[in-house]
Parts: C-alpha cells; structure tokens; sequence
C-alpha cells in the first residue's frame, strides 16, 4: 500500500509508504488519502491522527514521472485530486499532527501543512520549488502559516526552511530531537487520548472557522460551539 493505515487505543497512524520513489506523491497516494480520511471520519472512537513517512525523505513533492504522457486534461484531474487529497486530511474532526523526521517538498508540505501542527526532527526541511520546476502549486496554505514574504522567497528562489527555521517561522510545532522523537509523541498521544474527544473537536472547529472570520463572527462560532456543548450534557468533561 502508497500509504499504510493502523489504529491503536484510540491513535489512526496514516503512513507515507513509497520510500523507494522518495514517498512522491501520486495519484494511488491521494486516492488512498482520500478513502482513509472517509474511514476515519465515521470513527467517533478515534481521537488523534499521526500522519508520518517510511524512509529518510517525508515526501519529495508530486511523482512527476507519472506525469509523462498525460494531456494537459488528465494532468489537471490529477491535480484536483491532489487537491482533494489535502482538504481529506485537513477537514478530519479530531487533532491531526505530521510527523516530520527528513526532507519535505512541495506536495509534502500541503500534506504537512493540512494537519494541525507540525512535530519535526532537526533532520526535517520544507522546500516549495513548484514556480521554479514550471509549474504552479503549494501557494496558499504556506502563506497563511509563514506569511506572504517568506513564502514568496521560498517559492520564488527554491530556499529551503530547515527545521530550526520553519519552527521560529511557525511551521513547526515542536522541534524535538530524533532520540526524544517517541517519548515526545507518546506523551502527546497521552495528553489528547484522555482529553474529552468532543471538546478537542469543537475547539479545532472554533479554531479553522474562527481564524477565517472577523472577531464578532469568530465570537459567534465559538458561542455556537458552547451551546452545542451545553445542549449534549458534555460540559466540564462529564460526558
């Protein structure tokens, strides 16, 4: 399988699985993205994703190889199902963290960037040479987490962030060392496993609306939230 799927106490694991194509992203990739993140979404008994990567590299961007032969059609349709592939991921209900241990291009930071945060290695990088490849890709969801300049700088000359770099930049999360990479994430999973499941979803909806909005329409998404907690009896962790 392009990218294996388990589940343990309550912890999907989504794994980028293609380390001998340097985890590049194609269209059996997506697809899978896509159908997991169905799974999971009908799964109220799951409450954490890890989204990680076999192999040294996260993900080398698309498979341009298997673009070769396509028509500008097939091309585009593969494009919007890459599309589809990031939105799958970033709507998920429950926390969602990337993994980061190696390089990440392109593609890979759409994958990374859906999830809620980022827990990197410093072996971790970002790199968005879409512009300089002739294509066009990866230019909204960076922007909205590093800014307009830095993305611009990353996309117009091919720089690449290390991983130092990208958590002063915000990208990053949590920069941890490879020996200490588990520990941190077993606390992690520890930490929203027994928080309540309903809560964290409500506060990620609040959150990815609220930052689209003005203050007074946020304020109104977040009261929503409150009566809808209020209403379900789950307040204070009751329930």
């Amino acid at each position: 399988m392009s990218v294996l799927y388990s589940v343990a106490a309550g912890v999907a694991t989504l794994t980028l699985n293609r380390p001998q194509s340097r985890n590049a992203l194609d269209l059996e990739m997506c697809d899978r993205f896509i159908s997991i993140s169905q799974e999971i979404q009908s799964n109220k008994d799951l409450a954490l994703v890890l989204v990680r990567a076999n192999g040294p590299v996260f993900c080398a961007g698309a498979d341009m190889k298997e673009r070769q032969g396509m028509s500008a059609a097939q091309v585009r349709e593969r494009r919007m199902k890459g599309f589809a592939a990031y939105a799958a991921l970033e709507a998920l209900p429950m926390p969602a963290i990337a993994v980061v241990e190696g390089p990440v291009v392109g593609s890979g930071c759409e994958i990374a960037a859906a999830c809620d945060f980022i827990v990197a290695t410093p072996q971790a990088s970002f790199r968005t040479p879409e512009s300089l490849r002739g294509t066009v890709g990866a230019t909204q969801r960076l922007p909205r987490i590093l800014g307009k300049r830095l993305a611009k700088d990353m996309m117009f000359t091919g720089r690449t962030l290390s991983a130092e770099e990208a958590r002063e930049a915000g990208l990053v999360s949590r920069l941890v060392s490879a020996p200490d990479l588990e520990r941190t994430l077993e606390d992690i999973k520890r930490e929203i496993v027994k928080a309540p499941s309903g809560s964290l979803r409500l506060a990620k909806r609040c959150i990815d609306t609220g930052v689209e909005l003005d203050p007074r329409g946020a304020l109104a998404v977040e009261i929503a939230a409150i009566d809808e907690q209020l209403a379900s009896g789950s307040w204070m962790g009751k329930a």
